[in-house]
């Protein structure tokens, strides 16, 4: 599939790439070496910010430590940290080791947490001292975790585990002298993401350094990046979405991020925008969808602001009419999954046609395949397939060798979604033919609910869907049939998810059902039973 946006574009992969290197200490020698790397506004700690240099010296230190702690090149670190500095200097730290970084939630419970832990077979966690007490326990059963770094305020805790415990701040200072960042290829694994698996696990999706050079197309068709650019995210580092557009991309371009933890609401991001002098947002369009019904904030208002973002769910055709209105601008929209980042976007070459997912980003040369792995017929519908040496696909999935081979084979990595192209070459999504659920801007496994939910001693099976409540609010719910003489309530159902699940994964809906509607052979027809929900939702 050839556009006027990608015809031109070739890639330029070097031997060696490093993606720690390329977002700190690449910028030093340079007027960018002093200019704003990043900034946290914190609603409990305050504010704080780093340098280009100071990133680059607090990633070298971090580092530092894992050589001398004995952390191998390839070895794991697992990050789970909130919105702060201390994140990019390990999430960057541990690739200028050359170990590979695994992010992860604040939001998953322990027990989820030692799951991550002994799938990636991590040696080191990174988190924050706020957070330990709910791991300790968990994590005791990793054996091949050795090392905890601890950041925030506050005396060490004890550590009641195997586990060495390290004050991050405090071991940080106290690096003088560090080697070199470790020469990696750009083919050698950087980092590991994991996502909503169909197993009722989440899987690792393993990604090399090239990854970051995979995304530079976005750099213009989709941020349109300009000299002097100050972004405002609204999200969390950890998401692949967030880790890339408000991480790697602005810091690989030297640009400045704003970032916010703690408690927020809709007025939160145009006072941000407003207060840094932001020309760049990008949100989820929950947020944005937030900003419109409940602030009478407008363009007046945050002067700086040219241009926005959206991913992780469609932006709605009346949400998008109601940001130009109020806004007189446009917000792009771009499709990405945890094995390829955003791929397909809207961008300001093209007028945006409300419903489409605009173009393929140049030097991705997506096709829309049919069953014969032929090109789709325009209009007509296709698996959305990327060249199996795009260098922004990932290497594999992690100890998962036959899934691998099940979507990267005969020269194509086959994403599972499903698209039209019209004839003027835009694209327009039509959703998977799995059933994953998008929520507020998040991806959730039906079946990693499902796993959890039917662990309860009262519940014989569940289904999870995603109920569509309004255009743009969509819920995980439990559909659930209880054991033969057993009753439980919908209260208590929930009480179980919020105990066993990640705020975002959690059922906020239950319905105690029968049965569902089945196919002959006994398999349930969740599309089937999604629409009877819906239409009587009580």
């Amino acid at each position: 599939m050839k556009t006027e946006t990608n015809t031109a574009w070739k890639w330029e992969i070097p031997a060696e790439f490093n993606i720690g290197v390329a977002c700190t200490d690449a910028h030093l020698g340079s007027e960018t070496a002093d200019r704003t790397a990043m900034i946290v506004e914190d609603d409990q700690r305050g504010t704080s910010s780093a340098t280009y240099a100071e990133l680059a010296e607090l990633t070298s230190r971090f580092a530092q430590l894992l050589r001398n702690l004995g952390v191998e090149t390839g070895e794991r670190v697992l990050v789970r940290l909130p919105n702060s500095l201390a994140y990019p200097t390990a999430f960057l730290g541990a690739m200028k080791r050359g170990a590979i970084a695994v992010p992860t939630s604040t939001l998953l419970v322990g027990e989820e947490v030692a799951y991550l832990a002994a799938d990636s077979g991590a040696a080191v966690l990174v988190t924050h001292k706020s957070q330990w007490a709910e791991l300790a326990g968990p994590l005791d059963q990793i054996e091949g975790l050795r090392h905890v770094f601890l950041a925030g305020d506050g005396p060490l805790p004890e550590s009641r585990t195997h586990i060495q415990l390290h004050d991050l701040d405090k071991e940080l200072a106290a690096i003088d002298a560090w080697e070199p960042a470790a020469v990696t290829r750009a083919d050698d694994p950087a980092y590991l993401v994991y996502t909503s698996g169909t197993t009722g696990h989440p899987k690792g999706v393993l990604h090399a350094h090239r990854a970051m050079i995979g995304r530079e197309p976005a750099s213009d068709f989709w941020f349109d990046f300009h000299e002097g650019d100050r972004i405002m995210h609204s999200g969390k580092f950890n998401w692949t979405y967030v880790l890339g557009s408000a991480l790697m991309d602005p810091l690989y371009k030297g640009k400045t991020v704003i970032v916010h933890e703690g408690k927020n609401d809709a007025t939160t991001w145009p006072r941000l925008i407003a207060r840094h002098q932001c020309t760049i947002f990008i949100g989820v369009p929950t947020i944005y969808r937030q900003i419109i019904q409940k602030t009478d904030f407008s363009a007046k208002d945050v002067p700086s602001l040219r241009h926005c973002m959206s991913a992780g769910e469609h932006l709605s055709d009346e949400m998008l009419s109601a940001w130009r209105d109020r806004f007189g601008m446009d917000v792009y929209e771009a499709i990405g999954m945890s094995e390829i980042s955003y791929y397909i976007s809207q961008n300001r070459h093209h007028p945006i046609r409300p419903g489409s997912a605009g173009f393929p980003q140049p030097g991705h040369d997506v096709q829309l395949l049919d069953k014969a792995l032929k090109p789709a017929p325009q209009g007509e519908e296709g698996m959305i397939s990327i060249p199996d040496s795009d260098p922004g696909l990932f290497l594999e999935y992690w100890n998962r060798p036959e899934e691998t081979a099940s979507v990267r084979h005969d020269g194509w990595f086959f994403t599972g979604d499903y698209a039209r192209m019209d004839e003027d070459g835009y694209i327009w999504f039509l959703g998977r033919k799995d059933d994953i659920i998008n929520t507020f801007g998040f991806r959730v496994s039906p079946h990693e609910v499902e796993r959890v939910m039917k662990t309860h001693p009262q519940v014989a099976d569940c289904v999870a869907i995603g109920q569509d409540l309004t255009k743009d609010k969509t819920l995980v719910a439990a559909c659930v049939v209880v054991r033969p003489g057993e009753t439980v309530s919908e209260e208590a159902l929930l009480a179980f998810g919020e105990q066993h699940l990640a705020g975002y994964k959690r059922p906020k809906l239950i319905h105690i059902l029968q049965d569902y509607p089945r196919t002959k052979n006994g398999k349930v027809i969740r599309s089937q039973l999604k629409q009877q929900i819906e239409a009587n939702p009580s």
